[in-house]
């Protein structure tokens, strides 16, 4: 089964937490801090697999999960760090963010890789945190929270060569004739319900992808029959084959019809290099009329060469084929189209956090102020101070004075819950 769209959670791993330890050995009975850092958590990471062509198996898992940092040791021993977890995915798969909508990333290339989830650092040890003033400081830190995210991924064929035209136009026979896929065949609209691919090898240099896919009717861009469905597979692909069928009460106006479906869905690909061809002329009726619509193609619109051919029994189709490889070696380096170009945002300032008033009291919500707060040793009053400060250098305290809590009041970060005391 053909999946081209998925949508998964996957979250990283947790930073290990530091230790509070001392150095306690014979003759050493105060040898100072030695509590260990904690180990990085893993990322999440999606690689390129060139042997996928589909999303298939992320139809059965959905929630991926790294490995977090180990906890830090006694003598300054940083624990052991989370292994990253790779997710195959096809070439070909946009990833987008599935709650903003946002392209976090475009995988075309073999072994290219993004990562989606970064692992939480290690948190610092106790050994840290002495000065001369505090040589025994009861203060660590706790791993970092993981990062996590809900990923929609697309998948959009890569192929060298896609065959469009209307349903019945012959796509399946045509790539079944000339590569080794075995696209489902028979004499009737839409039999094609997912797209195939296969590889065209002419001789030992002259080689290509040619993708056939579902076919176009009229309204496709707007998605009526498999629409979407079969438009954005053509997106990347550098040459196109019109295949018209020659059985085809107008040829011609399929021929018209199909090109102003691909300009409505994207104004790219009515600007990708066309090979139109004629099929069915192993049929009577189709040879007598094959030539008059052929003039009548280079009559109105304008292309220099309409190929006449037989997808059944192979007449012309090497021709064919050998003008279409001498057209893609002719083109320059396709570029990305402006939908799939990264586009560069500002970062959000991790400092910046909101004030909500509640029923319950106070809720602080900001990226930095939750993450020291998950952080923190609740237990060790030495670590409450400090997370006290970065509740003053922050601008927290100010900002809540300001918005008016009182004495005994509840407040919420992240999910701590704690009274506010002047």
């Amino acid at each position: 089964m053909f999946i081209d769209e998925a949508i998964i959670f996957v979250k990283a791993g947790k930073g290990g937490d530091g230790i509070v330890h001392f150095r306690r050995e014979k003759y050493i009975p105060f040898g100072g801090p030695d509590g260990g850092d904690g180990g990085k958590g893993g990322d999440v990471i999606l690689e390129v697999n060139p042997s996928l062509n589909t999303l298939f198996h992320f139809r059965q898992k959905k929630t991926f999960k790294a490995q977090d940092g180990a906890p830090g040791g006694k003598q300054n021993m940083t624990g052991k760090s989370g292994e990253d977890l790779i997710i195959q995915v096809p070439a070909g798969t946009l990833v987008y963010n599935a709650d903003s909508g946002e392209l976090l990333g475009d995988l075309t290339e073999k072994g290219q890789r993004l990562v989606v989830a970064r692992g939480g650092r290690g948190g610092r040890g106790n050994t840290h945190f002495a000065t001369p003033v505090r040589q025994a400081p009861r203060i660590a830190e706790k791993g970092e929270p993981a990062e996590e995210i809900r990923l929609r991924l697309e998948l959009k064929l890569i192929a060298d060569v896609g065959i469009v035209g209307v349903p019945n136009a012959g796509k399946s026979t045509l790539l079944a004739r000339v590569t080794n896929a075995k696209p489902k065949i028979a004499p009737y609209p839409f039999t094609t319900l997912e797209p195939n691919l296969g590889v065209v090898a002419l001789d030992d240099e002259t080689i290509f992808t040619l993708a056939d896919v579902p076919g176009l009717i009229e309204g496709a861009h707007k998605g009526v029959g498999l629409g979407v469905d079969f438009l954005k597979h053509v997106q990347r692909t550098k040459v196109l084959i019109h295949l018209l069928d020659g059985l085809s009460d107008d040829p011609v106006a399929d021929f018209h019809q199909i090109n102003t479906e691909l300009a409505l869905f994207d104004p790219y690909l009515s600007k990708k290099p066309q090979v139109v061809a004629i099929n069915k002329i192993d049929l009577p009726e189709v040879r007598e009329k094959a030539e008059a619509v052929r003039k009548t193609l280079l009559k109105q619109s304008g292309i220099e060469k309409v190929w006449i051919i037989s997808a059944l029994s192979g007449e012309n189709v090497r021709d064919l084929l050998y003008h279409v490889a001498s057209l893609i070696r002719s083109l320059p380096k396709q570029e990305l189209s402006q939908e799939e170009m990264p586009v560069y945002r500002v970062a959000k300032d991790p400092r910046e956090f909101e004030i909500i008033e509640t029923a319950e009291g106070w809720r602080v919500v900001g990226e930095a102020i939750e993450r020291a707060a998950a952080m923190t040793y609740w237990e060790y009053p030495q670590s409450v101070r400090r997370f006290q400060k970065i509740l003053q250098a922050l601008g927290v305290e100010d900002g809540l004075r300001k918005a008016g809590v009182r004495e005994g009041d509840t407040v919420f970060i992240g999910d701590f819950e704690l009274e506010w005391v002047e």
